[in-house]
């Protein structure tokens, strides 16, 4: 996505700027995430239902749920589609590949492995 996003700047009570709204999903894209994401483990609701309800994996749950595609997470983490596509299918995947997948996607390695 390639459009011009205006970001909303918050001043402190000295008029000097103290906040920056930014897009969710550039928060996510930009990193910024890592050190939220290993103080918060939790998983939502509609994810673990779909993984218990829908049989999908919590890597698949996930990834639908923050809105990316398979080729955006394969990017991130430095593969191919295909390849992604089919880690995101096994049901036990390596630990040190769920690490990377869950950095990729702004999470704690908890959260994908459940």
């Amino acid at each position: 996505m390639s459009a011009v996003t205006e970001y909303q700047v918050i001043h402190n009570m000295e008029g000097q700027p103290e906040y920056v709204l930014v897009p969710y999903q550039e928060f996510i894209s930009s990193g910024l995430t890592s050190k939220a994401a290993t103080t918060e483990t939790t998983v939502p609701n509609a994810i673990v239902n779909r993984v218990f309800d829908e049989g999908i994996t919590p890597m698949r749950a996930w990834r639908e749920h923050l809105g990316l595609t398979q080729a955006e997470v394969a990017e991130r983490v430095g593969t191919s589609q295909a390849s992604y596509a089919q880690t995101e299918n096994r049901q036990r995947p390596r630990k040190s590949t769920l690490r990377k997948i869950a950095k990729a996607m702004g999470l704690a390695y908890e959260q994908l492995d459940f």
